[in-house]
Formats: structure tokens, sequence, C-alpha cells
């Protein structure tokens, strides 16, 4: 959506300082807190609960739904990445680390799994 003049577009960052922000709420006013507080499996659950909707949406070509499963999906990363103490700027950085080869030789860098 594009937002209408004067306007500023609402950022990933800008949800993540929401997601601070609720952090310090209370667990039966934020849902965010409440996520928190049930600690890092839950918020990985519900991650995970959030990413399978999202790819059966996307096999079923509903766009509608992966729009809406998308952003429940970022929304918990963002929330699992605060319960892991992580900013969205480190992964940016990550992912900023690995375009610098391709994705084959970056996997390929990385341990085997034992």
């Amino acid at each position: 959506m594009i937002p209408a003049t004067g306007e500023r577009a609402f950022t990933l960052g800008d949800l993540e300082r929401l997601i601070g922000e609720r952090a310090g709420a209370m667990s039966d006013t934020s849902y965010t807190r409440s996520l928190l507080d049930a600690g890092v499996p839950r918020i990985a659950k519900k991650f995970g609960e959030e990413a399978v909707e999202a790819v059966i949406a996307a096999v079923e070509k509903d766009r509608p739904a992966l729009l809406s499963e998308a952003a429940d999906v970022i929304y918990h990363l963002l929330v699992l990445l605060h319960a892991a103490n992580l900013s969205l700027d480190q992964v940016v950085s990550e992912l900023g680390r690995r375009t610098r080869q391709s994705g084959h030789e970056e996997k390929a860098s990385r341990r085997p799994a034992t």
C-alpha cells in the first residue's frame, strides 16, 4: 500500500519497535507480552504454525491468505528474535554478509549437521 502524501510508510523497523514497546505491557492487554511470557518454545511453535499456514496458502494459490499469513510469519519471527535478544539489524547484517557469495557457496560453507 502506498502511503498518502506526507505519510511515512510502515516499516519492519517500526514493527520491531512496536514489539519492544508491547513487551513492556501487561500480558492481559498485549498479545506480544503474553507470547514473551510463554517463552521461546511457545513463540517458536507459533512461528512454525504460521509458516506452515503460509506454505499452504502459497500452494493453494490463495493470495489473500498468503498475504495475511506472511504478515503473521514476519510478526512472530520478530517476536522470536526479540525473545532471543537479536535485532532485525543483526539479521540484515547477516543477509548482507551472505550476499557476498552465491547461495550455493554460502550453504557449502556451513558446517555439516552431526
